[in-house]
């Protein structure tokens, strides 16, 4: 399918999504997308992979937390199939290991779910092509985005969080395959672990993905409007964010993503 230009008003309809909902007694922080791809990096790692920390420092390295301007919306998911091997990773989810074979289910040319994995635009990185990651991530940023995102989140007692999304996507053919995803994520994190192929090592992990939400469908109009509330995790860390993913659920496509630090990192 060919790029399809997302207008100034498929935005300022999303806006108008946004600014219907209900008024919130603390003060919100709120970003919109523009009309570039803001590129969306995935990787699926896991504290039981002795291949998976030179993975993390790399993410780290490429995509500072504390950078303001990232270039990219960045998500590292710990899968949950490494937890029976010697060592619980305490950020794995069952959901996160979904959201690995959904991505490489629809990617196809061959791509398979293995650790530590790397995607661009929901397309695999081989190993050893992790320089090739900048390249891939510039390209995509210079192609219109296929669809307008707004976000809202606004604090609550206990650290939580409610986010307010809104998504246009103007092809209706691809907003029939059209959904939402939103992700709360954090950074800083170590764990000094005591079992497993990686025993005794400290690893310090960034991105994290600590909850995953949806798919909310965009409907037949375009639109989509979604209201989640994140409770905060046991274990809190450092820069908070709300990521919201647009993907075409046939092929995998990433129409646009969105990332919303929490009001001053959380």
């Amino acid at each position: 399918m060919s790029p399809v230009h997302v207008s100034s008003a498929v935005v300022t309809a999303a806006l108008a999504l946004l600014a219907a909902a209900p008024a919130a007694a603390a003060p919100a922080c709120t970003a919109k997308s523009g009309e570039a791809m803001l590129p969306l990096v995935e990787l699926f790692t896991s504290e039981g992979c002795d291949s998976c920390p030179p993975a993390d420092r790399w993410l780290s390295a490429a995509f500072p937390p504390d950078r303001a301007g990232a270039g990219a919306s960045v998500l590292a998911f710990h899968v949950d199939y490494w937890d029976r091997l010697g060592w619980k990773d305490r950020f794995a989810s069952p959901a996160h290991t979904e959201r690995q074979r959904a991505a490489v289910t629809t990617a196809g040319g061959g791509a398979f779910a293995y650790t530590p994995q790397v995607l661009v635009q929901g397309r695999d990185v081989a190993p050893g092509r992790r320089g090739d990651v900048p390249g891939r991530v510039a390209a995509a940023a210079r192609r219109p985005a296929r669809a307008g995102v707004a976000l809202e989140a606004t604090p609550g007692d206990g650290g939580a969080w409610t986010v307010y999304a809104t998504v246009a996507v103007a092809d209706r053919a691809a907003a029939r395959r059209a959904a939402l995803w939103l992700a709360y994520t954090d950074s800083g994190h170590a764990t000094d672990v005591k079992a497993g192929e990686n025993r005794g090592a400290r690893l310090v992990h960034d991105h994290v993905v600590r909850a995953w939400r949806g798919p909310f469908p965009v409907a037949a109009d375009g639109a989509v409007a979604a209201n989640v509330t994140f409770a905060p995790p046991g274990e809190r860390g450092r820069g908070a964010a709300i990521v919201a993913v647009v993907l075409d659920a046939a092929s995998g496509d990433v129409l646009q993503t969105l990332t919303l630090p929490a009001c001053g990192g959380g």
